[in-house]
């Protein structure tokens, strides 16, 4: 997941633009925050972990002085949560000064380490967005751009990227474009008599970040694209390689912001369209429909709708509940479900129950919310998951790259069921998906439902997640397929349930 946000603001300090900018995607990663500017001589960075409004307050903003900033928030797929693996990372280089935000994950990290001079010796971080960072900057070409064009064909897999270094904001999208990346123009305020600033240029990974923070969104990056940001300057557009469209059709899906746009589709009306679909697909004899808060809400709708039964809310949630909350006993950690969800039950008690939800990728998390509605007097509950299981980990930037930790990839639907506890259970088909984004499928990237992966995996990453601390390489050569199902359990791993 993760977010980045990056903002050129002549005649003004770009920090608190780009802070805003990116709290509006803190939705995307919870587990730090940083922010680097530069004022058209120098860098400046700043991070920690914790969630945006704990790092990037009003007492750090001010001090961030400069026209040219990125932001990011971090969701962890590759190192641990420790504050060297925070973002943006920085690099002062042999060739230049350059931070950088990452949405994605790198496939080919032990061959990119073959090409630093030193090694991980000279790497302080052990992340891939590190690695990258210190390729980029030690670079020797004469400017950002080149150095782009010179290291971004010997990578492999999924980056959206805000680069920053003494003059510019940069944009980029792997030839794939796995990772949304949006470019937008912030106009002179209306409330600005003065004219502080005049207007400016912004990048994000949603669209809804762009106008939240005031800006137009004028357009996606495309797949294979650098777009150049400089104070008094149009945006400038490179291609530096062939573009082959697979975003991941789980920003659709879940990642997304629902008032986001992707490939020019409001997230909220196609999560909307996926429900009506699902109702087609899967109906079933029941009292309500009522969302797992709050994922689930806009396909509920939908079913709602294509079913012609009442929709409910039976759920509260505890919207200050995330990752951050502390859970300092095992009794603690059982009631981790209970502390985000409570169930309502004047809404639930005596009532058949269609309870919508977006995925289930281990299952725990989905067992428990059985559990609580039955409990609260629910006398029947029949799930409806809107997409199709998940049988295969992802490499480009969700955190489900063990398969024997996805439920769908060892059990049938059926078991699936019986383990939930639930009456029945059907998830959404691939075909009603696309019906839902009325998108044809050769956009996407499907991966996880359907095991086509369109950048070639290591096997080795099936077990090492790309952490760079791994002691050696395994002797195997990079592009072979992934062997399904021969994987072992890394301690700590972590889904978005």
């Amino acid at each position: 997941m993760c977010g980045i946000f990056g903002a050129v603001m002549p005649g003004a300090d770009a920090a608190g633009i780009a802070a805003l900018g990116v709290f509006s995607l803190q939705h995307r990663g919870q587990e730090s925050a940083g922010i680097a500017v530069s004022d058209g001589e120098q860098l400046m960075l700043y991070k920690d972990l914790g969630l945006i409004a704990q790092v990037l307050d009003e007492r750090r903003l001010p001090s961030l002085r400069g026209s040219l900033a990125i932001a990011h928030c971090r969701y962890s797929t590759t190192g641990s949560t420790i504050w060297e693996n925070a973002q943006p990372t920085f690099r002062l280089g042999r060739g230049r000064a350059l931070a950088i935000g990452h949405n994605g994950n790198l496939v080919n990290t032990r061959e990119l380490l073959s090409h630093l001079e030193g090694g991980k010796s000279r790497l302080s971080a052990t992340t891939d967005t590190e690695l990258l960072t210190a390729l980029l900057a030690d670079d020797p070409s004469g400017d950002t751009v080149e150095a782009l064009k010179r290291v971004l064909p010997l990578v492999k897999g999924a980056y959206s990227l805000a680069i920053l270094d003494e003059k510019h904001v940069i944009g980029v999208r792997d030839p794939f474009g796995f990772r949304p990346l949006v470019l937008g123009r912030l106009d002179p305020a209306e409330d600005d008599p003065e004219g502080t600033h005049s207007g400016g240029w912004l990048i994000s990974s949603e669209s809804a970040a762009i106008e939240v923070a005031g800006g137009v969104v004028i357009r996606d990056v495309e797949p294979g694209e650098i777009v150049i940001l400089e104070e008094g300057k149009e945006p400038v557009s490179i291609r530096f390689a062939e573009g082959h469209e697979k975003l991941c059709v789980f920003e659709l899906i879940y990642f997304g912001r629902p008032d986001s746009y992707m490939m020019g589709r409001n997230l909220y009306e196609s999560r909307r369209r996926m429900g009506v679909a699902l109702a087609a697909e899967a109906p079933v004899d029941a009292d309500i429909v009522m969302p797992v808060p709050d994922t689930g809400a806009p396909a509920a709708a939908g079913y709602a709708e294509g079913s012609g039964l009442p929709y409910r809310e039976g759920m509260v949630r505890n919207r200050y509940s995330g990752r951050t909350f502390i859970q300092p006993s095992q009794a603690m950690r059982q009631r981790g479900v209970t502390v985000k969800l409570s169930p309502l039950r004047e809404v639930v008690a005596g009532k058949r129950l269609i309870v919508v939800d977006d995925s289930i990728v281990r299952g725990t998390t989905t067992r428990q919310i059985v559990a609580l509605l039955r409990k609260a007097g629910a006398t029947e509950v029949h799930l409806r998951i809107s997409s199709p299981p998940i049988h295969h980990p992802c490499f480009y930037g969700i955190d489900t790259q063990i398969e024997t930790e996805l439920i769908a990839s060892t059990h049938s639907v059926e078991e699936i069921r019986e383990f939930l506890g639930a009456d029945s259970l059907s998830y959404l088909s691939i075909a009603g998906v696309l019906q839902g984004l009325d998108l044809p499928y050769d956009r996407f990237c499907f991966a996880c439902f359907d095991g086509q992966y369109p950048v070639p995996v290591p096997y080795d990453t099936t077990r090492h997640k790309f952490v760079l601390e791994d002691a050696e390489p395994s002797g195997l050569g990079y592009g072979e397929p992934v062997s399904q199902g021969e994987t072992e359990p890394i301690a700590g791993n972590k889904s978005h349930e």
